[in-house]
């Protein structure tokens, strides 16, 4: 449609300039002495035209010449970028595909573009990284190092490598170069916790995990898992020391004090300390939050002496649990071994002999023989004693 409204224009453009050149009768006389030159308006006016047709034309190649090297270089920019966008979109395809050598490859390719040479870099370490080429990698993170805008991503990359590579040192250095820029987003976190358990800093590993369960950025197991480790570690560091035992005790919050397996723990170092009233009262405390087997044996590990008031306390109150879980092996085998300390033989029998019988563990089935068995001997029951004995050893060979 606009086709046809140009032609019709022309066309009555022409008709006009045809009728109008047909009635102008006008000369045009040109003097440069000798020479004359007559010619009519029309011709003149056509002449005109052609020639700034030709002046124009003439311009245009003369500034299309001139323009001609930038334009060159312009074009082979574009092609620069298009090869270099390509590329990288080539790296991020093949890295996530797990093709890592095609992956470096493209990547080299996009750093040959400046505005992709950082992000290339990382495409390249991480591909490197997994194809176990540490030199590579290196040479890779080295190149972005005095790029600002790539600090933080830089930094996030090294540490996770690092850790991925069990070099926990190296990697903490990066993360306190990534603190000190005051970056402290919930990824650097999770993969700081991770540099720090490997160097095994037990306590920086529960203070990151208590960050990062309050942004409910681990999962409650994980969470659970990695705080028993951390305070399975630190009570073990402290050894036999009661000072020092109670010393971090008391730093623990009430919430992980609650733990089954913080709080078995923490019982045992305690009962290895010599301090079993505070062990009693830790697996009690624990006890009362929720039952776990693991406090349970604790909690028989921290007996008090026979006739004492808390050994009878401990008596008493297992004898309460049991009526309440009846069934529970490990609760009858810690009540009959109680009553055996306090010298009870028929209460320490009958518990005994229900553990025996709701027990499905070798290592406690041995266990409650081995204590049938001391029991049987201190009433004089040798044969009986001896029966035990053999029942127990045969329990530990299998």
């Amino acid at each position: 449609m606009r086709l046809l409204l140009w032609l019709v224009a022309l066309m009555a453009a022409a008709i006009g300039i045809a009728v109008t050149a047909r009635f102008n009768p006008g000369n045009v006389v040109l003097f440069y002495p000798p020479h004359r030159i007559d010619m009519s308006l029309n011709l003149f006016v056509v002449l005109l035209a052609l020639l700034f047709l030709m002046l124009y034309g003439l311009v245009r190649a003369v500034n299309a010449t001139r323009r001609m090297p930038e334009r060159v270089a312009a074009y082979r920019q574009r092609k620069r970028e298009r090869e270099g966008n390509k590329g990288l979109r080539d790296a991020l395809k093949a890295l996530f595909e797990g093709r890592f050598g095609h992956a470096e490859k493209a990547a080299m390719r996009a750093a040959e573009l400046p505005e992709n040479a950082g992000v290339a870099a990382l495409i390249g370490a991480r591909a490197a990284h997994r194809m176990r080429e540490p030199a590579r990698r290196d040479a890779w993170l080295a190149g972005i190092a005095a790029d600002n805008g790539m600090k933080t991503a830089r930094l996030m990359t090294v540490i996770e490598l690092l850790v991925d590579d069990h070099q926990p040192e190296a990697a903490l250095a990066a993360v306190d170069e990534l603190n000190a820029s005051g970056q402290r987003h919930i990824y650097a976190l999770q993969w700081s916790m991770k540099a720090h358990q490997q160097a095994r800093n037990w306590p920086e590993v529960l203070r990151l995990v208590r960050i990062l369960d309050k942004r409910n950025a681990l999962h409650p197991a994980l969470a659970a898992r990695l705080r028993e480790m951390a305070y399975e570690a630190l009570l073990s560091e402290e050894g036999q020391d009661p000072e020092a035992i109670r010393r971090f005790w008391a730093g623990v919050p009430a919430a992980d004090r609650l733990q089954p397996a913080v709080a078995a723990r923490a019982a045992a170092a305690f009962n290895a300390g010599g301090l079993h009233d505070e062990a009693r009262v830790i697996a009690e405390d624990a006890l009362k939050a929720g039952w776990d087997e693991r406090v349970i044996r604790a909690y028989r590990d921290a007996a008090g002496p026979a006739g004492s008031a808390s050994l009878l306390a401990q008596i008493e109150n297992c004898e309460t649990w049991l009526r309440e879980r009846p069934n529970d092996a490990e609760l009858a085998f810690t009540l009959g071994s109680l009553c055996l300390r306090q010298k009870l033989w028929g209460k320490a029998q009958r518990y005994l002999e229900q553990a025996l019988s709701d027990a499905v563990d070798a290592a406690m089935v041995r266990d409650i023989h081995l204590k049938l068995a001391q029991l049987h001997e201190a009433l004089g029951q040798d044969e009986r004693a001896a029966g035990h004995y053999r029942h127990s050893a045969l329990a530990n060979i299998l």
